[in-house]
């Protein structure tokens, strides 16, 4: 079905979430819901992202509202859960409860670079919820650092935090030459994000020379059937982990994890536990550690509500936004 950026517009619905912690420098999560014939796309690029990578994450959006989606070989995705750079006892908290209300064996842990005394105590909490609860050897411990070590500093930190048996930690530090220096420096398994997505094109990028784990996200890779291809070409085991999305738009992320031949990891897909308020009467937080793969529509209450949260100023920043996106990305709506 043809799609026109009139159409897109005028069917944009901007919404604002707030979060129950701050989160990667947001209180709140905000983005636009796009209604089409096959249900409803989310378009929420971050405010940083240029317009090229703002287009990926619109023909992502026009994929769920307009298109469809590959069949799942799956009901259900195992899911992470996810500790914000809290301090350790905020951190312990959390993590009991992801582990005990909603069954989560896999904990991913953000590590913020700037104090490792701080990292290593969340880092320690968090392993000790795990070994306790769960058993030592069962639960899985993974961590982000969002690229904020040099080498020096990766390989430094990471002499400390492997003590707590870390599945792998992702993406140590900003580009693919640091990460291969690191790599020959320390043991633990090195996962990509940002080396792939904020990449001109993320299918042909060398994943398997500097890491090995690849972190693909549907939105800011275009979609499901775009993460797909970048999942068969990286070369390495893929996560796919989500954007801190609504439960609409995490249903994208889920329809990929759904489809993938092989998913040999837990999934980072848990963040809806970090919406203070979302745009569904039954938010997508993980539930036996597990979320299930469909589509998911609005309720037309919450996302009104939503809407109403949104400033006529940050209305007028989201069109602009999806007509930049539009015009980024040649032949969007053919």
């Amino acid at each position: 079905m043809e799609v026109s950026l009139a159409g897109l517009l005028d069917d944009a619905l901007p919404f604002a979430l707030p979060l129950r912690r701050r989160f990667r420098g947001l209180d709140v999560r905000e983005g636009v819901l796009l209604r089409g014939p096959h249900g409803w796309g989310e378009f929420a690029p971050f405010d940083d992202y240029s317009a090229a990578a703002a287009g990926r994450w619109l023909s992502s959006a026009i994929e769920a509202a307009y298109g469809e989606w590959p069949a799942a070989v799956r009901d259900v995705v195992e899911v992470n859960a996810i500790i914000p750079a809290v301090g350790a006892d905020d951190a312990v908290t959390l993590a009991r409860q992801a582990v005990l209300e909603r069954g989560c064996r896999t904990v991913k842990v953000k590590v913020d670079g700037t104090d490792l005394a701080a990292d290593e105590a969340r880092v320690a909490g968090v392993r000790d919820v795990l070994d306790t609860v769960l058993g030592r050897g069962v639960g899985r411990l993974r961590i982000d650092a969002n690229a904020a070590w040099t080498v020096d500093a990766a390989a430094a930190s990471l002499r400390r935090l492997a003590a707590y048996r870390l599945e792998y930690v992702e993406q140590p530090c900003a580009s693919p030459a640091e990460l291969v220096e690191l790599r020959r420096r320390i043991d633990v398994p090195i996962a990509a994000d940002e080396s792939i997505r904020t990449a001109a094109d993320p299918a042909a990028v060398p994943v398997r020379e500097f890491a090995d784990i690849a972190i693909c996200k549907p939105a800011p890779l275009g979609g499901v059937r775009a993460c797909l291809q970048v999942a068969e070409r990286v070369g390495v085991p893929v996560v796919v982990s989500g954007s801190l999305d609504s439960s609409v738009g995490l249903a994208v992320s889920l329809a990929a994890a759904g489809a993938m031949a092989q998913l040999p990891f837990a999934c980072g897909l848990g963040t809806g536990a970090l919406l203070a308020d979302d745009l569904v009467a039954v938010p997508s937080i993980p539930d036996g550690g597990v979320l299930p793969v469909g589509r998911v529509l609005p309720d037309l209450d919450r996302l009104l509500e939503a809407r109403e949260r949104v400033s006529t100023e940050r209305v007028a920043f989201w069109r602009a936004r999806i007509e930049s996106a539009w015009h980024a990305v040649p032949g969007l709506g053919a």
